[in-house]
């Protein structure tokens, strides 16, 4: 469990709001899911899913982009005597969010899919 903190720690700050969206878009499908086997059947909500799927591989190239950032600052502030240890956190911080941001939306994408295809029009 200490491994699954310290990944998630290791991501930086954009992880908090793929997080967050995950959680919401979770909440949505399974409120759905419960909808239709009680027989409703209508889209609401389905449209909040499908934007926080599309937004959190972005959020993961958001946090792509700032470890890289912190790896060039790192990298910049070492006056010549640059580490390749000084580099392992920026590039740490840009795969973990990038991994993150894709499994999220993989995750909400098959239910949300099966969900909408039941769902009425």
């Amino acid at each position: 469990m200490d491994t699954i903190f310290e990944t998630f720690r290791s991501g930086g700050p954009v992880m908090w709001p793929i997080l967050g969206l995950s959680v919401l878009g979770l909440a949505i499908l399974v409120w759905k899911a419960l909808e239709f086997r009680a027989g409703r059947r209508d889209r609401k909500g389905l449209a909040v899913v499908s934007t926080i799927i599309t937004a959190e591989p972005m959020l993961g190239i958001l946090g792509t982009v700032t470890g890289i950032m912190r790896t060039f600052r790192a990298l910049g502030e070492a006056d010549g005597a640059a580490s390749p240890m000084a580099a392992t956190a920026g590039i740490g911080e840009a795969l973990v969010t990038t991994a993150a941001g894709l499994v999220a939306a993989l995750v909400l994408l098959f239910p949300y899919n099966a969900l909408d295809e039941r769902a009425e029009d």
